[in-house]
């Protein structure tokens, strides 16, 4: 199949058959002709077939998509988490689709922050510690300085006060904010998030969009946001659309 590929910037598709020629950058997000391809029993399944995103700092971009048309493969990949046939993926300078494992395991750690579906929190932490485990993978020393992050972010995101709460005490709105502010603990410079409303109400959905709206301006961070709503995708800076495999621009995003 033939790739489609968009800059977002410009929120416009490029002609098909038509593969731009991979950008030079040295921040944000960059996912150039990236092809994933599966082994489905005597055949190959293709994924992603020359899929082209690119989200900037401070922007944020809204994938949509069919169940199964890539999306989530997609969102996998410009995390390191899969390795794709074909393509770049530049975070912070650094092609991590050709990066070793460990270069590619420390550009995740230090430069992408995930936030996932289901918060996923530790039932025996409380709520400044949530964020606090994220130090001790990264095998950075517990201090009062980063004691004090934890608590600035849990601030920021609207739960100043609530650190030394059990997450059983805390509605499913708040722990999804804890899982946001858990994925800023690294100042990361890239933030995906997988359907971080999908088990919220729409009140709480908007809440949620707006808080990564805000974050992603204030610390000029490039968001990458998978949603199955049309009501937040158009809240986007741009949106994009994944269709088998491919990638095409929605003109008229916000």
């Amino acid at each position: 199949m033939t790739a489609e590929g968009t800059s977002l910037n410009s929120a416009a598709a490029t002609p098909a058959g038509n593969t731009p020629a991979a950008p030079a950058v040295d921040s944000g997000l960059v996912l150039h002709d990236i092809t994933v391809r599966y082994p489905d029993g005597n055949r190959t399944l293709t994924a992603l077939d020359g899929a082209n995103v690119r989200v900037a700092p401070g922007e944020v971009v809204a994938l949509t998509g069919e169940s199964g048309s890539g999306k989530s493969t997609l969102l996998s990949v410009a995390g390191g988490l899969i390795v794709p046939d074909a393509g770049r993926v530049v975070v912070a300078g650094q092609d991590i689709a050709t990066a070793p494992d460990r270069v590619r395991t420390q550009v995740r750690r230090e430069h992408i922050g995930l936030v996932f579906q289901q918060p996923n929190l530790l039932a025996a932490l409380r709520v400044r510690d949530q964020l606090l485990l994220m130090d001790h993978l990264q095998g950075k020393r517990a201090t009062a300085k980063r004691a004090r992050r934890a608590d600035e972010l849990l601030e920021r995101v609207g739960l100043g006060g609530l650190g030394q709460r059990r997450i059983g005490e805390l509605s499913g709105g708040q722990r999804q904010r804890v899982n946001i502010a858990r994925a800023l603990m690294s100042a990361p410079t890239v933030l995906l998030a997988d359907e971080p409303t999908s088990a919220l109400d729409s009140a709480r959905s908007a809440d949620i969009m707006t808080l990564l709206q805000e974050l992603t301006h204030e610390f000029d961070i490039a968001t990458l946001l998978v949603t199955h709503s049309q009501t937040l995708a158009q809240r986007a800076d741009a949106q994009v659309r994944v269709v088998d495999g491919r990638v095409t621009a929605v003109v008229g995003a916000a």
